[in-house]
């Protein structure tokens, strides 16, 4: 038996749930002791308060019985009726007595059951009485045939039935309200704490540093600590990184610095043309290599036009501006981002797009939750097998690519999926319908 439609029904939020989770006991136990237990508890009292109504009937129709006539019947019960609060007459020629009960008049079904066991002389039992079907009859007539014909008798339905069986009911509804309403506030600050350690964590996860201290229940502030401790952790072992890569950066550029002053210093011949060439390589290399372990922690987030960003990447670089076209871009929109490493991201993909086609078009697509960057070519592509290591850093899939960027390191596609995994989003390759090359498109959250 599939259950995937009640995972889509249910509440996807922690407080939806939670609050799902107290709302059904609840619920539950007013339902099961309306049902059960008011039931049966009114089932019974009006059943005992029934038969000594019955009682009293069976009396009075005994006496008329006994009496001479009918008259004389009623004028000598008269005040014996009126002393048992029972009021006595005849039934009206042509009225053909009937059973009638309200549709939510529950008790009377056990009314009418109770008095037709304990008295059989009764004809019909009306509970509605001259009040209507919308309303509470106060009294309510019962038919009931005698030796001198039918007479009718009234009584008051508080003797038959609880006069307030509703109060009980109002009383609980009530009060499961207002338990309810408390236990919501009780569970929102609960649940706020979560809410915010959620917060910190997903703004950690888009590059900021949003400020949280751990509050709430002692397992919500273990959590949050926890949280801090792995935030600072990390935060310190990419400045490590960072700064140990400087380093390195630094130390190796001074040999290589003194390896080219050296090779200027001998004659230019093919030997030293080909060494410079491996110096410049190695330069490069190291620049891509140190551009690749500092991701994008060289800028803060701040809310940038996407639109404005990728026309002024592309108006800046001669290149660009001479194979690179620009596709719709929405004006007016700010998103927030760490401007410098996106530049970067789209910058290598544009790279990437101009080195193995010979043009490329940037788009731009703005939804309410994410923006869309999409870099487009028209070279050969990369096979759906391999774009995803394509993304790995260091792989260049030179079978698959044109060999005219022989120089590179294979570190665009990893640099620019790393920015979009710290913006919240992600690095996707397909096929570009529009130029038949490959389309790569830098997802951001909002």
């Amino acid at each position: 038996m599939s259950t995937g439609w009640i995972k889509r029904t249910l509440p996807r939020s922690l407080y939806g749930r939670a609050a799902l989770i107290l709302i059904v006991p609840v619920l539950t136990i007013q339902l099961v002791v309306s049902v059960v237990f008011i039931q049966r508890h009114f089932e019974d009292v009006t059943r005992q308060m029934s038969n000594n109504v019955a009682l009293e009937v069976r009396h009075v129709l005994a006496r008329i019985d006994a009496a001479t006539g009918i008259e004389d019947a009623l004028l000598a019960n008269a005040d014996l009726a009126q002393g048992l609060d029972l009021g006595l007459d005849r039934v009206p020629a042509g009225e053909v007595p009937r059973d009638r009960r309200r549709l939510f008049d529950l008790s009377g079904r056990v009314v009418i059951e109770t008095l037709r066991r304990q008295v059989p002389q009764i004809m019909a039992i009306d509970l509605v009485g001259q009040e209507g079907w919308f309303s509470v009859a106060r009294r309510f007539d019962v038919a009931a045939d005698t030796r001198h014909g039918p007479v009718r008798l009234t009584i008051d339905r508080r003797r038959v039935s609880a006069s307030n069986p509703h109060q009980l009911l109002v009383l609980m509804v009530a009060t499961g309200l207002l338990m309810t309403l408390i236990a919501f506030i009780f569970l929102r600050n609960q649940l706020r704490p979560i809410k915010r350690m959620a917060a910190a964590a997903e703004a950690f996860g888009r590059g900021r540093i949003k400020p949280y201290k751990p509050s709430g229940a002692t397992e919500v502030r273990a959590a949050g600590n926890a949280f801090l401790d792995m935030r600072n952790r990390i935060e310190r072992h990419i400045e490590q990184r960072t700064l140990m890569l400087s380093g390195v950066s630094h130390d190796l550029r001074t040999p290589l610095t003194r390896l080219r002053l050296s090779l200027s210093l001998i004659d230019d011949t093919e030997d030293t043309r080909a060494m410079l060439r491996d110096v410049a390589d190695m330069e490069r290399m190291l620049d891509a290599f140190l551009d690749f372990a500092r991701g994008d922690f060289m800028d803060d987030p701040e809310e940038v036009d996407p639109a404005t960003l990728l026309r002024n990447l592309v108006a800046k670089s001669e290149r660009f501006s001479l194979g690179v076209t620009l596709g719709d871009m929405p004006e007016g929109v700010k998103v927030m981002m760490r401007p410098l490493a996106v530049e970067r991201a789209v910058q290598n993909l544009v790279n990437n797009a101009l080195n193995y086609g010979t043009k490329a078009r940037v788009g731009l697509e703005v939804g309410e939750r994410m923006i869309r960057i999409s870099v487009e070519d028209d070279g050969p592509g990369i096979p759906p097998a391999r774009r995803e290591a394509a993304m790995q850093p260091f792989t260049r899939l030179d079978a698959a690519r044109n060999q005219n960027n022989a120089a590179g390191v294979g570190l665009g596609l990893a640099i620019a999926s790393d920015i979009a995994r710290s913006h919240g989003g992600i690095l996707r390759l397909g096929e570009s319908e529009a130029l038949g090359g490959l389309k790569a498109e830098l997802v951001l959250a909002r």
